[in-house]
């Protein structure tokens, strides 16, 4: 069996606990940060559009992806001492939708947590990303509360059903 565990800033712990408590031993774990490109990528851009033409040493886009490298190691370094158990740090830069989701591919098992309006129940909780990852991902999907579940009173009411016309 192989389990792929989406870690984000957040709501990596409560992923963890669910491949701790739902993948047997001996299970393939892959423990997976992406970094989006998009803010060092811009910090590159305006350096080299406006600052920095023949001085790349000073190259603020290279400072920030130094520290998102650094922070992704930190995290996936707590996440794999919380698992307790063997497995296989990933971190990859890209669009965080995709790179999960091509992860994904030939796992039995993908974690992640919801991420968007965690205050009720419905479509809401998920957060743009994780709506992707759960649409289009090649494995089934473990999608956990990153804390306890608000009270099925928080359903959204269905929508009005249109006037019926004779």
């Amino acid at each position: 069996m192989a389990v792929v565990v989406w870690i984000v800033e957040g709501t990596w712990s409560t992923c963890v606990d669910a491949a701790r408590a739902h993948a047997p031993e001996g299970t393939e774990i892959v423990l997976l940060h992406v970094s989006p490109p998009d803010v060092p990528g811009a910090a590159h851009g305006a350096f080299a559009g406006l600052l920095g033409r023949g001085h790349p040493e000073r190259d603020p886009g290279t400072a920030l992806e130094h520290l998102a490298a650094a922070s992704a190691e930190e995290l996936l370094t707590h996440a794999a001492e919380r698992l307790g158990r063997p497995c296989t740090p990933v971190e990859r830069t890209g669009r965080v939708e995709r790179e999960v989701v091509a992860v994904a591919e030939g796992a039995d098992l993908l974690i992640l947590a919801r991420d968007g309006d965690r205050t009720h129940l419905g479509p809401r909780s998920l957060g743009p990303a994780s709506r992707f990852i759960v649409d289009h991902a090649p494995c089934p999907v473990l999608l956990v509360w990153p804390e306890t579940a608000p009270d099925v009173t928080t359903i959204p009411p269905p929508p009005p059903h249109p006037p019926h016309h004779p």
